[in-house]
């Protein structure tokens, strides 16, 4: 089940050239994005040291408000922002990692199904010529 809820595919491209292109093709297609989160960063912080991990949390403000304004479904918020996560594997490889969240979605129904399922296939379209 884990296989099916989480998507992960490798990146044509190095993960610096990976993080700012996907960044500016999800700006581009219309979406915000209101953080991005550098792992690697956090985790140097506190004297570790890992591979480039970036979280780049993705956002359409008006998917959004269509979840957000009836209170039956702000249950869902911890949901959003949609989040992509960019890393480098020990071989060098660059993935990028997803919730299949259009998955979730269709077990739930309704205006998240809706909503939801709209928002992922878009980033999915958004992420098809990053990976191989």
């Amino acid at each position: 089940m884990i296989e099916q809820l989480m998507l992960v595919g490798e990146s044509k491209y190095g993960f610096a050239q990976t993080v700012a292109e996907l960044s500016d093709k999800i700006v581009a297609a219309g979406w915000k994005i209101p953080a991005q989160h550098d792992l690697q960063e956090n985790v140097r912080k506190i004297g570790k040291d890992i591979l480039p991990v970036k979280v780049i949390e993705v956002c359409r403000p008006d998917y959004a408000a269509e979840i957000l304004s009836a209170d039956s479904l702000k249950m869902f918020s911890p949901l959003m922002p949609c989040r992509i996560s960019v890393y480098e594997e020990s071989d060098g490889k660059v993935c990028i990692a997803r919730m299949n969240s259009g998955l979730l979605a269709s077990q739930i129904g309704g205006t998240i199904e809706e909503v939801m399922g709209k928002a992922f296939n878009e980033m999915e379209e958004t992420l098809k010529g990053f990976l191989k």
